[in-house]
């Protein structure tokens, strides 16, 4: 797998995925979209809006690449998007469970840095 081409377009797909799933049972007062930066990697799903009248802003899922690697800065989802990567082939190696401690990332399963 070209890391370079198709890292972008796997985690783009993957998010695409969960936000028009997301969709599907829409709040009509939340906002809920995919924010890409492709020149610096960048990949967020995003809900925005009120509820309650309290204000909504969140990521649910913030996944940047850097040196090679799927760095997950958040995320909120049930099953985590590291298991949705190795489904895809994406070797554990190559994926940073950056909302770790750096310290602590060497008692997970996954790549402890660059």
């Amino acid at each position: 797998m070209d890391k370079l081409t198709e890292y972008p377009k796997l985690i783009q797909r993957i998010l695409t995925e969960y936000v028009e799933l997301s969709k599907r049972h829409p709040n009509p007062d939340i906002e809920t979209f995919l924010i890409v930066d492709e020149a610096k990697a960048n990949y967020i799903w995003m809900n925005l809006g009120w509820q309650n009248g309290e204000r909504i802003a969140g990521m649910t899922v913030y996944v940047r690449i850097r040196d090679g690697k799927f760095w997950i800065e958040e995320d909120w989802t049930e099953n985590g998007i590291a298991t949705d990567l190795i489904r895809e082939g994406v070797p554990k190696e190559d994926i940073v469970l950056a909302f770790h401690e750096p310290k602590m990332r060497q008692y997970t399963e996954f790549a402890v840095a660059s």
